[in-house]
């Protein structure tokens, strides 16, 4: 291993994180000064005095303002901003959030073309099933839409969803009726002997269908790359007179959709799959609690009817077999729980979500995995660069690092750590199966997770190594992810036998601008996700500054030099136990083993050791929480 004395002068600055904040206008004659709310950027800002565009938003002193950096500071120079957009006074707006928000760039406001578009959107769904030559906007021809209303299908959201993006539908198919009940545009496996067959319907909205390349709709939704879930808000990447209407599987209502229809043994294997334009009419709006009362025999809702039953428990049955098969295969488990802050009508903390995987959030994981899996393969059969979901194997470096940890705390034994050096999925398989509901799982799965690579859209198929499928792209969330809106415009040309381009590109140009489509989309997944996870930081430590002096049972999740991290148990919530708030007695940090050892030797602190905690301070604008050890 290298040494850790290795000293290093930085030649130039290549990039720098932050181009745009939020701060508290001031005004020292003749300039203007921006005071930056979030607290890790630690010097002011200037406005120039040619430039007017704290006047033009009407912006006074105290505002708190939107702003663009123009020129970043130096040893002798302040920085330079330009004003975007007036927020509005500091005393009545949630700073913290409206920071995270111009931390990570988000857009959160559509241009009057945006929404014309939105608003003007009518599609005929007769004349899209009985034109007999279809051609989108740029005048390529479209494949023939079938008409999939027959079939039973089901939307299954949380109970608060607005947006209904897929359903599912899942009949029985005898093999003597097998071959009426596929289509020309199949990808076959080997044909499996068995008493009945499974066909399982994947049915997403056509998004595509409403927004021609390069429309005002469709360059915002490049732009936003993704719909960002905030703990206060959702920022789309549609307007919802798209996403929660026109392209909104609502109930008893004809929709246009991209249908997967996937037929399977009774043991979850594939044997072929159809990919077609369809219109479908969902039967019921259902939610994962109705589902999951259902499946556990402690309720059924008005809602599902004797045949709608018969659907979810045979759609349950097929992901139950298509978790053993991914398993075998090499498919990582990583089975997080999420925690999410609820908060009543003036956006105040009032209670924890606590969201775990159920019998239903896996009935309908399950089915878009294998759907994701299924387009993917039909787009590298044919030989098309889109936008595949691309997850390397982790370095080489990662891994050996977590194996060394895991080894040092007698997590994994030598053979164990020789086979996660070298990225055996099984291994990893393994020790997590042996921390499943230990005090030690969220440590081992947390190593394991950053361990990984990052996910990455690429237009070249590269395989995904956490799920061990051979090829993988995002084709189900087409109202909330670009990269599936490209899915669904790439099957559509391959399903007429056309090349797939990106419309307004020259041939030569055509590589580089799906290569720009898929590192964008890559960029802005990481801001919203960045996004997600501070906003739920901070109103997690605005609710935990109602419970100062609290105690609470917790689980050590890491130790570092200057303090314990842990996770409370009534919230999932992460909190930091500084070396001050340990008490009287002294610790040492053991690194090589992640411990902290008193000096008496009586208590010792690693990864899933259980402690007692009181709640001591909040940082809420940084989304912090620190407590103090409570001794016995």
């Amino acid at each position: 291993m290298a040494s850790s004395n290795v000293q290093a002068c930085v030649q130039s600055v290549l990039q720098r994180k932050t181009s745009a904040f939020f701060g508290r206008y001031e005004y020292v004659s003749p300039f203007g000064v921006i005071v930056p709310l979030d607290e890790r950027i630690p010097h002011d800002f200037l406005i120039l005095p040619q430039d007017a565009s704290a006047k033009a938003h009407g912006v006074h002193e105290q505002d708190v303002v939107s702003v663009r950096i123009l020129s970043y500071p130096s040893r002798k120079e302040p920085g330079i901003v330009t004003i975007d957009k007036r927020l509005g006074c500091a005393d009545t707006l949630d700073l913290a959030m409206e920071s995270v928000v111009a931390s990570y760039g988000l857009r959160t406001t559509f241009s009057d073309a945006v929404q014309a578009q939105a608003r003007s959107i009518r599609v005929d769904v007769d004349e899209e099933l009985h034109v007999e030559t279809k051609r989108d906007k740029a005048g390529h021809d479209e494949p023939q839409r079938q008409d999939l209303r027959q079939l039973l299908c089901v939307t299954i959201d949380p109970v608060d969803a607005k947006d209904f993006d897929d359903a599912i539908s899942v009949r029985e198919i005898s093999p003597e009726k097998y071959a009426s009940a596929a289509t020309s545009v199949t990808a076959c496996a080997a044909q499996k002997e068995t008493d009945a067959y499974y066909e399982l319907g994947v049915h997403i909205a056509d998004v595509s269908a409403y927004l021609p390349w390069n429309s005002p709709l469709d360059i915002e939704a490049q732009q936003r790359g993704c719909s960002a879930y905030l703990a206060d808000r959702v920022i789309p990447m549609f307007p919802e007179e798209l996403s929660n209407d026109a392209c909104s599987l609502m109930p008893r209502q004809d929709r246009l959709a991209m249908s997967v229809l996937i037929r399977l043994t009774r043991s979850g294997e594939l044997i072929d799959y159809t990919i077609t334009p369809s219109v479908i009419r969902s039967a019921a709006r259902l939610t994962y609690d109705e589902v999951d009362a259902l499946l556990e025999g402690t309720g059924t809702a008005s809602a599902i009817t004797p045949t709608i039953e018969k659907l979810l428990r045979l759609a349950n049955h097929l992901a139950q077999a298509r978790l053993r098969l991914r398993t075998k295969r090499g498919a990582l488990d990583f089975d997080t729980v999420e925690s999410r802050v609820m908060l009543d009508e003036h956006n105040e903390p009032c209670g924890i979500s606590i969201r775990k995987r159920t019998s239903a959030t896996s009935l309908v994981e399950e089915a878009m995995l294998l759907a994701n899996e299924c387009t993917a393969q039909y787009l590298e059969h044919a030989h098309v660069a889109a936008a595949f979901r691309v997850h390397e194997q982790p370095s080489e470096q990662a891994l050996y690092d977590a194996a060394a940890l895991l080894r040092e705390l007698n997590l994994i034994d030598k053979a164990q750590a020789k086979r996660i050096r070298l990225a055996d999925p099984f291994a990893m398989q393994k020790v997590l199966a042996a921390v499943k509901d230990t005090a030690e799982e969220y440590f081992v799965t947390s190593l394991l997770l950053k361990a990984q690579s990052k996910a990455l859209y690429m237009p070249y198929n590269q395989g995904h190594f956490a799920l061990g499928a051979t090829a993988y792209c995002h084709f189900t969330s087409p109202i909330r992810r670009y990269p599936d809106v490209v899915v669904h415009r790439a099957l559509k040309a391959c399903l007429c036998g056309r090349p797939f381009v990106v419309s307004g590109v020259a041939r030569q140009d055509q590589p580089a601008r799906l290569a720009q489509i898929c590192r964008v989309a890559s960029e802005k997944e990481r801001a919203a996700e960045g996004a997600a996870r501070a906003s739920q930081r901070i109103k997690m430590a605005q609710y935990y500054q109602q419970k100062i002096g609290e105690k609470s049972m917790a689980t050590v999740t890491s130790c570092e030099c200057f303090g314990v991290f842990v996770m409370l148990d009534a919230s999932y919530a992460q909190a930091l136990i500084p070396m001050k708030l340990l008490g009287e007695e002294w610790f040492d940090f053991d690194e090589p083993h992640m411990m902290l050892r008193s000096q008496s030797g009586d208590c010792t602190l690693r990864p899933g050791v259980r402690v007692c905690v009181q709640v001591h301070s909040v940082q809420v604008s940084q989304g912090k929480i620190d407590v103090a050890l409570v001794c016995d």
